[in-house]
């Protein structure tokens, strides 16, 4: 076992560019799709509703699996379940790039997306593992760097290969990367021989799968159907019931999928109710920053992806500073500030009109992003180190898990305010941006960016009133 550990000291640096490659290819892929689209709809000949499928199927496979990969990663090996991840993603990839026809396409995509569920649901884990109490913010720091910069750039890199070349290679540019991550876990992984006699919960996993496919199907159709079509309702309606059952049973059995109980630490609910407001909060800022840079704005697709880009920039170089902070100072004092940078950005961009100066922008998101980079690495850091060593994983695929339902719930949330906001405004129901009515988008986005505003304010109190008890506790501990 020293062996081991020794080992692992000796690599975890490189064992960290490892994880966060195949991470960065995952999140990428989740992203990078959209702008390309068009494209591919023209091309395959198929519909705008049609081609969303490309996108929503490979989302939903995600948060389907990735509780099941967790508790995999607790019960055979968390380094097991990543190399089968790396090698699925890969193959995915390759047949995304060879098909011609949309089935085979979102076949090879829901392939693509259980590999990416896979090292979704162990990176953390592994890098908790590996990596001593004093390192492990900074290490988290530089995977939630990567996790952004993945979700972020998939638009602006998409577009200079759907440009450049073809939309095929925004698939097969996966294949070294892949291939190279694969043999890195082969020679530099930590052998794990982790072997456990418990068995998966089936029908919990089952039930899961059920609620979070009506879920996140619901919520992604019910833009283009409707929310009161009477199958997304029913979508919902099954989620619900589901989810339930699902509940019910995690509480009776003895060997669940979702270990319930690490819900009953407050640091750990709290830091994922947060981690969920935060990741809303992002996707709401993402999906509306574009319609207002060039429909507001009639900037190009291009300035609009270079501003687009300064979010990761400044991720990149916050997040590890900040987890690199988190093991000095402790995570929780960070992600009350990050938290309040962030709400403060978002309120400031709320401002915006029709004659806001490009400066006052880019400061507008420099400040929401800084606070969003100062929350992630501390935060991540906080859940994984709530539990031990055995629950890793769920605490992993948990926190992934929240991550893409944020994503998804504050994309589909976002545009329902917006569009009902328009629709007031105007005086008629409206679903797209209207155009010589730039006044109308303005009151939606408005709207949009107070909404998540006041919701990162909620996350602030939580983490306030968390950070003031745990200071309560500590001095009556030393009074004692």
């Amino acid at each position: 076992m020293k062996k081991i550990e020794s080992e692992m000291n000796k690599k975890k640096w490189l064992i960290l560019i490892t994880v966060v490659s195949a991470t960065f290819m995952s999140t990428l892929d989740g992203s990078i799709v959209n702008v390309a689209l068009p494209d591919m709809a023209s091309k395959l000949n198929v519909g705008m509703s049609g081609i969303t499928w490309v996108v929503t199927s490979f989302l939903i496979t995600v948060a389907a699996t990735i509780l099941i990969f967790g508790r995999l990663g607790d019960m055979i090996g968390k380094t097991k379940v990543f190399k089968f991840g790396v090698v699925l993603f890969t193959m995915g990839s390759l047949l995304c790039g060879l098909t011609s026809s949309l089935p085979l396409l979102v076949t090879a995509r829901v392939i693509q997306a259980v590999g990416a569920s896979a090292t979704m649901a162990t990176n953390q884990g592994i890098i908790t593992h590996v990596f001593p109490a004093n390192e492990r913010g900074r290490a988290l720091g530089v995977l939630g760097t990567f996790v952004a910069l993945g979700s972020m750039a998939g638009p602006p890199i998409g577009g200079i290969i759907v440009s450049a070349i073809s939309w095929e290679y925004i698939f097969l540019i996966n294949i070294p990367i892949g291939i190279i991550v694969f043999i890195l876990t082969l020679k530099i992984f930590p052998k794990a021989h982790t072997t456990s006699d418990e068995k998966l919960d089936i029908k919990g996993a089952l039930l899961f799968v059920v609620t979070t496919v009506s879920l996140f199907g619901a919520l992604g159709q019910g833009q283009v159907k409707g929310y009161d079509n009477i199958f997304i309702i029913l979508a919902f309606v099954i989620s619900f019931i589901t989810f339930v059952l699902f509940i019910i049973l995690e509480h009776k059995i003895s060997m669940p999928i979702l270990q319930l109980s690490i819900f009953k630490n407050s640091l750990f609910s709290i830091s994922i109710i947060c981690a969920f407001i935060s990741f809303i909060a992002i996707s709401a800022s993402n999906i509306i920053l574009p319609f207002y840079f060039q429909d507001t704005l009639k900037f190009s697709p291009a300035a609009s992806g270079m501003l687009m880009m300064v979010s990761p920039i400044v991720l990149s170089v916050v997040a590890p500073f900040s987890g690199y902070m988190s093991d000095k100072i402790g995570s929780e004092i960070l992600t009350l500030f990050g938290l309040s940078f962030t709400s403060l950005g978002l309120f400031f961009l709320s401002s915006l009109n029709e004659r806001s100066s490009v400066l006052l922008i880019i400061g507008y998101i420099v400040i929401m992003t800084l606070g969003n980079g100062m929350f992630q690495s501390p935060n991540n850091s906080l859940v994984m180190s709530t539990v031990s060593r055995d629950k890793l994983g769920i605490a992993g695929s948990v926190n992934a898990l929240i991550r893409n339902l944020g994503f998804v719930l504050g994309t589909s949330l976002s545009t329902l305010l917006l569009y009902n906001r328009m629709s007031h405004k105007i005086g008629y129901r409206v679903v797209d941006y209207i155009k010589g009515r730039d006044d109308v988008f303005i009151y939606g986005m408005r709207s949009v960016y107070i909404s998540v505003g006041i919701m990162c304010l909620f996350g602030v109190l939580i983490t306030a009133l968390r950070l003031y008890y745990s200071k309560k506790l500590r001095g009556l501990y030393m009074k004692g």
